[in-house]
């Protein structure tokens, strides 16, 4: 009886800020501006301007998704074969970014990448060409990559410190050089990390809008920015929700790939 009543701030908490919004969204989306039922919402997402947002949106989660894999599975191999004291101190400074304000992070890489920036700066003071990327798709997906690469390397490195080496140094035993035995050890073990910092990171590069209205200049609209426009200035709840939902049916289907993969928890772990 004590245990549920310490949980039932939690579950005020849950109900108030998590049940009673989806709840809105449900009904703003599945209705018009009437009350009355409509599925016409959801159908929007079909329109050329909301399906091009919806594409450039996916593809550039997607890229972003594939390069912070590639960058974090070495890092965390890395850290792994560190000593228990250094690879905690790294994993710190690693994760020391994430404490700052993710828009202050966003605003930075702005500053640095604009064409009077401090990367232009240095590279004209050195006498090299400018980089131009600032308001294009390769500065979004560089924001994307800096500002989520943690929620990749997290996952996996938990997963690569549990494999016991007496497996790795069996398998060398018998003859396997490093390339079999990360191919037949280290990825099918660690698959579970890899599918859980695919969640991670996909789902907030899909739906995230800061980032391309301040690396992309609002020239680039992703879905995010569609719904986020929706509600701030149109005022148009109902469209917002409704496209908003379909951009649940992405964030749940990720979620069951997850929790079919992740059996043994290496999400709730972290």
């Amino acid at each position: 009886m004590n245990r549920k009543l310490l949980s039932a701030p939690y579950l005020f908490w849950s109900a108030l800020f998590i049940l009673v919004p989806l709840c809105m969204v449900f009904y703003y989306g599945l209705t018009d501006k009437t009350g009355a039922f409509t599925l016409e919402n959801i159908l929007a997402i079909a329109t050329p301007e909301h399906s091009k947002a919806l594409w450039e949106a996916l593809k550039l989660a997607f890229v972003s998704t594939v390069i912070c894999l590639l960058l974090a599975y070495p890092l965390a191999m890395i850290l792994c074969g560190m000593n228990s004291h250094k690879d905690s101190f790294i994993v710190l400074i690693f994760i020391l970014p994430m404490w700052m304000n993710f828009l202050l992070r966003t605003m930075a890489w702005q500053s640095l990448l604009e064409k009077t920036g401090v990367i232009n700066g240095i590279l004209g003071f050195l006498h090299l060409p400018s980089l131009n990327i600032i308001n294009t798709p390769a500065a979004i997906v560089l924001g994307m990559v800096y500002n989520f690469l943690p929620f990749m390397v997290l996952p996996i490195y938990n997963v690569l410190v549990k494999i016991d080496k007496n497996i790795v140094n069996a398998a060398r035993d018998l003859g396997a050089n490093p390339f079999q035995t990360f191919l037949k050890i280290l990825l099918p073990l660690s698959l579970p990390g890899i599918f859980s910092g695919i969640t991670m990171v996909f789902v907030p590069a899909l739906t995230t809008f800061v980032i391309s209205r301040v690396l992309g200049g609002g020239k680039i609209l992703l879905i995010g920015n569609i719904i986020e426009e929706e509600f701030t200035k149109t005022d148009n709840w109902n469209l917002g929700s409704g496209l908003s939902i379909v951009l649940m049916l992405f964030i749940i289907f990720n979620m069951v790939i997850s929790a079919v993969t992740d059996k043994d928890g290496e999400v709730n772990a972290l």
